[in-house]
């Protein structure tokens, strides 16, 4: 019996508390990733990365596509697939840009008002009807976006522009995600490298450096942890209830915050921690609200 198999046979309140960990550890594992990536992009291209990664991922993926090959055959609204991974290569790319120039912590707080745009973008997009109380919350929620972002003529860069346009990628991606839910996991995930797999072949000419072989090793790691994160998400949410494990999501600042002291001495001004903070307590509420109404979660994957 496989690892995960054996998690699946606890009763329920070990089944709970092995959810919780796993999304801990999926959750360290891609601020890790994310860490590592910003590591990268210092000496290589965001193309390179994106390349490099995706060969990674996909080379551990190929097992489980060549045994799931069938449901490749059967892609619903091929034209609303295309979109999602045009989206979800974007905010990838975009994430690690911004990266390039801000400190993990801000890109991290931006990308966290992710669920916060899917619950204001929702009822446009998917004519849901959104509530006075959780109006209230998003209209909290983007007054901590403003905080973190400092907007001035002298604080707004164009990589926190490219931050918050990521995040808002990411929203779409996440609302364009529920109105495909019939999809099997391993479409979405192998589409989703393989659109970072193109851009970043078609990128990576631009500015290329020869990896070293050490190099190779973190590019390979950064693949293989972003694989291993998302297969931990996943069993997580089928291990315990959403309304359980995914407020542990955002345990995401503090290991930016870490990763991003340890690694580069950076440390979050104070408008970066009130901002996150007010983020995080819309984005719960918001959360909390959409589980008593019965809707469908507004968290999922962490970006990238």
């Amino acid at each position: 019996m496989t690892l995960f198999g054996k998690l699946s046979s606890y009763d329920e309140r070990s089944a709970r508390l092995a959810g919780i960990g796993l999304m801990l550890l999926s959750i360290f594992m891609f601020s890790f990733g994310d860490a590592l990536g910003k590591f990268l992009v210092a000496t290589y291209s965001v193309g390179q990365l994106m390349w490099l990664r995706a060969c990674a991922a996909l080379l551990l993926l190929l097992p489980i596509i060549w045994r799931q090959r069938a449901e490749f055959s059967r892609i619903e609204r091929p034209w609303l697939q295309l979109l999602r991974v045009l989206l979800s290569t974007l905010e990838v790319a975009a994430f690690f840009l911004a990266t390039v120039y801000l400190p993990l912590a801000d890109v991290i707080t931006y990308y966290l008002a992710s669920p916060i745009f899917v619950t204001a973008l929702s009822g446009i997009v998917l004519g849901e009807r959104v509530g006075w109380r959780r109006w209230t919350a998003i209209l909290i929620g983007f007054g901590g976006v403003l905080i973190a972002l400092r907007p001035s003529t002298q604080t707004v860069s164009w990589p926190a522009m490219i931050a918050l346009g990521g995040s808002l990628s990411f929203a779409f991606l996440m609302l364009i995600t529920r109105s495909l839910r019939a999809t099997p996991d391993i479409v979405l995930t192998t589409t989703q490298f393989g659109g970072t797999f193109l851009l970043g072949a078609l990128m990576s000419p631009i500015g290329w450096v020869t990896p070293t072989l050490g190099s190779l090793g973190l590019f390979a790691i950064a693949g293989v942890t972003s694989v291993v994160a998302l297969l931990c998400i996943n069993r997580s949410l089928k291990l315990a209830p959403a309304s359980v494990v995914v407020p542990y999501q955002y345990s995401m600042i503090v290991w930016a915050v870490i990763f991003g002291f340890a690694v580069w001495g950076d440390v979050p001004s104070l408008s970066t921690m009130i901002g996150a903070a007010i983020i995080i307590g819309a984005g719960i509420y918001i959360f909390l609200r959409e589980q008593q109404l019965g809707r469908e979660e507004a968290v999922v994957n962490p970006p990238a």
